[in-house]
């Protein structure tokens, strides 16, 4: 997978430590941000977005920035 993008929730505040994300139409893929070269957990995609809608919904809404 390319073009790799690190989350919005990473920063200095946050010590660099979050996850890279990359997505196509079909697969949608996750790494540690540390460690990219590590193991990389790749999901359909219309089941990663089915996972972030569930997280929101028991969050009691959109995600939330900090």
């Amino acid at each position: 997978m390319d073009n790799w993008r690190k989350s919005s929730y990473s920063g200095e505040g946050d010590g660099n430590s979050c996850v890279e994300i990359s997505a196509t139409a079909t697969r949608t893929g996750i790494r540690d941000s540390k460690a990219p070269a590590r193991a990389t957990l790749i999901f359909a995609t219309p089941a990663f977005s089915a996972f972030l809608e569930s997280l929101k919904q028991a969050s009691g809404g959109p995600a939330r920035r900090r």
